[in-house]
């Protein structure tokens, strides 16, 4: 029961993020809505506001239908000029930054949430439109139905303008680039404030029993929990082997187990492990340095060459470093002082030559951004860190693209900037 109540959660949180599921949600609603207001209608709550408040119902049903009539075909035209602006920042973060960044984009709760409200306004006009008898009874024209979709019609309205507003701040790159930022840093601070309550001591799975996938997938969210009462009841320790975020194909190895499991403990397992075909920042950290550095090498790609997103990039990039070097290199995750759990992770060392080895090819020539990079550097000697072995790291990849600077750089003033930088880092470069 817990594990299907997980799987749900991850189910959840996969369509959570398509651009159709606040829409369709909101649609159920309005239709849901003109059957509440069918009911409300024949309680008779049309002929109690025109005895008591007559001035709020449109009473007559040739001038409801004008009214719904007009109303539908202006949200209609809302709606798709809405659309078509959603599918042209798509376009534009794809074109100019880097085509990793639509599905946060696509994920967007505000535009969905905006086209979720029109959408249900033109639903609940269409079945209030079907329930209008035009006899000229006032008592078979549904007045309180209408007027909660004018109603509606006006909420729509100030939704289309707050939607103009946030499309022109959702397509501006340094907007983006902090939103993932903001996802990241958010990941990180509860991986590390996670690593404080885990222990660094986990026995060698080099002789332990192997067991793979059924399926293909990135690996997003584990259930942890459910891991460690199936440890806990079996009497077991396991290592899962791929790291979170990366790609794991069918019959590739995904953790081992210190003790041998039958099949349904197996499938047990394998049901609490969420292969996703889709990459979100708040589910794997690692994809915002991908995102970051990915705009960062298109802004200095001839075609756009624009240094001042590069420099902004930069920017978040050095905070993240900076809050990843407090992570440790694995987790190790336990219960009751006891190691049940480790899961393999990215070094950080490999996480900034991946970085770096991207940026320093786009980069090297610039000696504006190769300055930025080194202040980056010395800013990441300066910060508490879980592992001193990472202070080579960044010494390495500071020699290294001061290296491929001068070697780049032919202008001599530029060159003799490269070299005060290398000497003010302690560094004796090629």
């Amino acid at each position: 029961m817990k594990q299907l109540y997980n799987r749900t959660l991850a189910f959840f949180s996969i369509i959570q993020s398509k651009i159709a599921f606040y829409p369709t949600t909101f649609a159920i609603i309005g239709v849901l809505s003109a059957f509440l207001l069918f009911y409300l209608e024949e309680r008779g709550i049309s002929r109690y506001l025109v005895d008591h408040i007559p001035f709020l119902v449109v009473n007559n049903s040739t001038t409801a239908l004008t009214i719904i009539s007009a109303l539908m075909t202006g949200l209609i035209s809302m709606m798709v000029f809405s659309f078509s602006m959603v599918m042209l920042l798509l376009s534009q973060a794809s074109n100019n930054y880097s085509p990793r960044l639509l599905p946060e984009l696509i994920s967007d709760k505000v535009h969905q949430i905006i086209l979720g409200v029109y959408l249900a306004t033109i639903l609940y006009l269409i079945f209030i439109l079907f329930s209008i008898q035009p006899t000229g009874d006032k008592y078979q024209t549904p007045g309180f139905s209408v007027l909660i979709g004018i109603l509606g019609s006006v909420i729509c309205i100030y939704a289309f303008i707050y939607f103009i507003h946030n499309i022109s701040q959702s397509i501006q790159i340094n907007n983006i680039m902090d939103g993932i930022h903001n996802l990241a840093k958010i990941k990180l601070n509860a991986m590390i404030e996670d690593d404080s309550k885990s222990s660094n001591e986990f026995p060698s799975s080099e002789h332990w029993y192997e067991y793979s996938t059924e399926e293909s997938g990135y690996l997003q969210n584990i259930s942890i929990s459910n891991l460690m009462d199936i440890c806990d009841k079996k009497n077991t320790q396991i290592h899962i082997l791929p790291i979170t975020g990366t790609f794991v194909l069918k019959g590739i190895p995904l953790f081992k187990s210190k003790e041998e499991l039958d099949e349904k403990t197996i499938k047990v397992i394998l049901a609490n492990f969420n292969l996703a075909r889709a990459e979100l920042v708040a589910d794997n950290y690692l994809l915002a340095f991908k995102q970051i550095t990915e705009v960062i090498v298109k802004a200095m790609s001839p075609g756009i060459n624009d240094p001042g997103t590069a420099i902004n990039g930069i920017d978040y990039l050095t905070e993240l470093f900076s809050l990843r070097l407090l992570k440790k290199e694995n987790n190790v995750i336990g219960r009751d002082e006891k190691a049940f759990i480790k899961i393999n992770s990215v070094s950080f060392s490999e996480l900034i030559y991946n970085v770096m080895a991207s940026i320093r090819t786009y980069c090297k020539h610039d000696i504006i951004l190769v300055q930025k990079l080194v202040i980056m550097f010395k800013y990441l000697k300066m910060q508490k860190m879980e592992n001193t072995g990472n202070l080579k790291s960044i010494d390495l990849e500071a020699k290294t693209l001061l290296n491929d600077a001068r070697s780049s750089i032919t202008n001599t003033r530029d060159l003799q900037t490269v070299e005060k930088m290398a000497v003010d880092f302690g560094l004796k470069i090629i």
